[in-house]
């Protein structure tokens, strides 16, 4: 049977750090729909976030993680909808993800706390560049020069209670259906997706009229990895600008900073610091994440300032 020397490398780290069957990015308080399908549609408005990560820079054939998110809700059914759209790039390997994404969001109480129940469901699509492969005995040279993939179902669930502006606690699951991945036909693995257990939760403390205190977490597990914990706070500004830091257990100390623009507009950044011996050939890890949000009220707006007649003097 063949070896081969990157496949080996990459499970090992798939194992070893859990990150890598679903993507990682450290902005996560920030995009939840990539968390939890229960979050679609829980806002007034509609919602675009785009998150780029590049990882271990300095390092050859880093993780590089592409993702983007859209959901928005129907307000007369207390209902949402929702996409996520992903590429994770690791060595030779590449996995492309699209789940859509549907909510159904129960209100508790006149405090407007919620319950949101959600489902997602799409496909996944796994590559291996034989270009990047090197084998550890001779033979099989065609599996070097050939781009193979397979397509294999993904499905999910998630619960969300929720207040608005104030307070969150999820629990999803994503990959529930444990799909097996063959991508070389003829050829017998035991290689499955593997069901993830996500935990997160954040809550807004008021520090006078301009200052907000943020901390939040997400804890991820998937057998037979640890669970892994990240945790961390935010300090915001009037609603527009914020900086802070998390920590990831055995993994890296990450900075924070964004700023919202008009309440439609938003750009984030994040550092992270890798406590691992990863450290020593490579200089960090940097995300950036872009949001817009879409509502009536801010279409009302720009309607307005472009009908203004300009001031002739």
């Amino acid at each position: 049977m063949k070896k081969f020397y990157y496949i080996w490398f990459f499970s090992l780290l798939t194992v070893c750090s859990f990150a890598q069957q679903l993507p990682q990015y450290s902005q996560y308080m920030l995009n939840e729909l990539a968390i939890n399908p229960a979050v679609a549609g829980k806002d007034e408005f509609a919602d675009v976030r785009s998150n780029n990560r590049y990882q271990w820079v300095g390092i050859t054939d880093a993780p590089r993680t592409y993702m983007l998110t859209i959901h928005g809700p129907i307000k007369a059914k207390n209902m949402g909808l929702g996409m996520h759209l992903y590429t994770d790039i690791v060595g030779p390997t590449r996995r492309t993800g699209l789940t859509f994404a549907y909510a159904y969001h129960l209100k508790l109480n006149k405090q407007d706390v919620r319950l949101s129940f959600g489902l997602n469901g799409g496909i996944l699509q796994w590559g291996i560049d034989g270009s990047k492969l090197v084998l550890h005995d001779t033979g099989d040279q065609a599996l070097l020069t050939t781009y193979q993939t397979t397509y294999v179902p993904d499905l999910g669930a998630g619960i969300y209670f929720h207040k608005k502006d104030r307070f969150y606690l999820g629990l999803s699951v994503p990959q529930m259906y444990q799909a097996p991945i063959g991508l070389y036909p003829g050829v017998s693995s035991k290689s499955r997706l593997a069901s993830h257990f996500n935990l997160n939760g954040a809550y807004t403390f008021d520090l006078g009229d301009d200052f907000k205190l943020q901390p939040s977490f997400l804890i991820k597990y998937a057998v037979p990895a640890p669970p892994k914990l990240e945790g961390g706070m935010r300090l915001i500004y009037k609603e527009q600008v914020w900086i802070g830091g998390n920590y990831r257990h055995n993994d890296a100390f990450t900075f924070l900073i964004g700023y919202m623009y008009k309440n439609y507009l938003m750009i984030g950044y994040s550092y992270d610091y890798t406590t691992t011996n990863i450290r020593k050939y490579s200089t960090g890890t940097h995300e950036i994440m872009l949001g817009i949000r879409f509502s009536k009220k801010q279409a009302a707006t720009w309607e307005k300032n472009s009908t203004v007649a300009p001031q002739i003097n």
